[in-house]
């Protein structure tokens, strides 16, 4: 079992049933899946680039990752339909808390003039989004290795309710918000 999810099932869960007034154990929110997403433009130029990043989202998830295409053809941007456009990967259960527990610990504290992650990036439905700019701040990635230096998008799902409960589910797994009320 991995440690974050050792750590939800022993401490988080309790906590957060005081903390937000729930009756039920089984209330308490939880993380649904994280969802993993890299778009390559540049693919649709040249093929090798998407096997690239395939293989480095594959290797940054530790779980095989599958191309994306476009549904419909747009002529101002040279696309086609079905031409490849991007890799993305769905992690749930023991994979997503060790990657959840890897980008907590271990890759956002390596990204550059960090502040801390922004609180307004949730959807209302309790789910929250992030971009990186730099797939390199993994250790598993290879910086010499590297061809390009690429951005993705993280989306970790829950099955909060409202943003309140989902800010305080991440918060108790340590990801590190700023409040903006100061603007």
């Amino acid at each position: 079992m991995s440690r974050l999810l050792q750590e939800y099932n022993n401490q988080i869960k309790e906590s957060l049933k005081s903390k937000l007034g729930l009756k039920n154990l089984y209330e308490v929110p939880k993380i649904k899946k994280i969802v993993l997403n890299m778009g390559v433009g540049e693919g649709k130029e040249d093929a090798k680039l998407i096997d690239k990043a395939l293989e480095d989202l594959t290797l940054i998830s530790g779980q095989r990752a599958v191309k994306t295409n476009s549904k419909k053809a747009i002529a101002g941007f040279k696309i086609r339909g079905g031409m490849p456009l991007g890799v993305k990967v769905t992690l749930r259960n023991k994979i997503m808390y060790e990657f959840l527990d890897r980008l907590v610990n271990i890759a956002i504290p390596r990204i550059r003039d960090f502040r801390g992650l922004n609180i307004k990036s949730f959807d209302g439905n309790g789910n929250f989004s992030m971009g990186i700019k730099e797939h390199v701040i993994f250790p598993e990635i290879n910086f010499d290795k590297v061809d390009k230096i690429r951005g993705m998008d993280i989306t970790i799902c829950t099955s909060a309710r409202n943003n309140k409960e989902a800010i305080e589910l991440l918060k108790s797994f340590n990801l590190p918000f700023i409040d903006k009320q100061t603007n």
